[in-house]
């Protein structure tokens, strides 16, 4: 059995009891009326119910620490150091559509910095989870990036600004030199799923403009404790802030962002 701190064991039971009522209405969503006013309606009922349980138990067990929510923004605690950083619902509109890919995500972050995170992909049961210097896991498992080092053999993933946002344009630049200097582009509608994937080692890099930092702070802690590199596009380092990642391996991390740069 794979020791994990006290922080770690509040996050993972956070999560599985917050999966129980995801799971149940995902099983509800396919029998509600395709519009935008039913599913909608339900699965941000859906979203603010998992957040709710969600900081619940993490406050039980740490009452002094600050929140950023998703659904309900942030709530400083007493101790400025750290924060919970909380996605209930990473893949909404996959959660909307019953497509099966769709995770709760629970970052920890200190003075500005991911220092533990969680990533539960309830349908799968695969417990994603990392700590500063502890390493990178699903379940028992641990975690290594993956050691491809040509992108003409790499798999890359991403996602997709909507139209009409500023990034859109960009993205469109950056898309076809990826595609051509790859062995594939996948989009899966997870941020957080795909810096955990990365972490696994089933892609070789993922970029995306304009995330949240509910969407990526438990994925950069599974990035860097699993070997990855993970920065900004144009190298920086302050991804909660700008929303700009480049995740990867440490040989394709660097042409990878070159290619991207030269594009946008």
């Amino acid at each position: 059995m794979i020791a994990r701190s006290a922080a770690i064991n509040v996050m993972i039971g956070a999560a599985r009891k917050a999966a129980r009522g995801l799971l149940r209405d995902f099983g509800e969503v396919e029998q509600l009326q395709v519009s935008k006013k039913g599913p909608g309606d339900f699965v941000s009922a859906a979203d603010l119910r998992v957040e709710k349980m969600l900081r619940q138990e993490l406050q039980k067990a740490r009452p002094d620490y600050g929140f950023l929510l998703e659904e309900s923004g942030t709530f400083e605690g007493n101790d400025r150091h750290n924060v919970w950083v909380v996605d209930p619902l990473d893949g909404t509109t996959n959660f909307l559509h019953g497509i099966p890919h769709f995770a709760i995500s629970i970052g920890l972050v200190r003075d500005g910095e991911p220092i533990a995170g969680v990533i539960y992909q309830p349908l799968t049961d695969e417990m994603f989870w990392a700590e500063k210097g502890n390493g990178s896991f699903v379940n028992e498992h641990r975690l290594r990036v993956s050691a491809r080092r040509q992108l003409e053999d790499a798999v890359i993933a991403t996602g997709i600004p909507h139209q009409g946002r500023p990034e859109h344009a960009r993205f469109l630049r950056q898309l076809p030199a990826v595609m051509a200097a790859t062995s594939g582009v996948r989009r899966f509608g997870s941020a957080a799923l795909d810096l955990a994937y990365v972490a696994a080692g089933r892609y070789e890099g993922f970029w995306e403009i304009g995330l949240k930092p509910w969407d990526i702070a438990a994925g950069i802690i599974l990035v860097k404790e699993a070997g990855g590199y993970i920065s900004e596009i144009d190298g920086g380092h302050d991804m909660l802030e700008s929303g700009n990642v480049l995740a990867a391996n440490d040989h394709l991390h660097l042409p990878l962002g070159n290619l991207l740069r030269s594009a946008g």
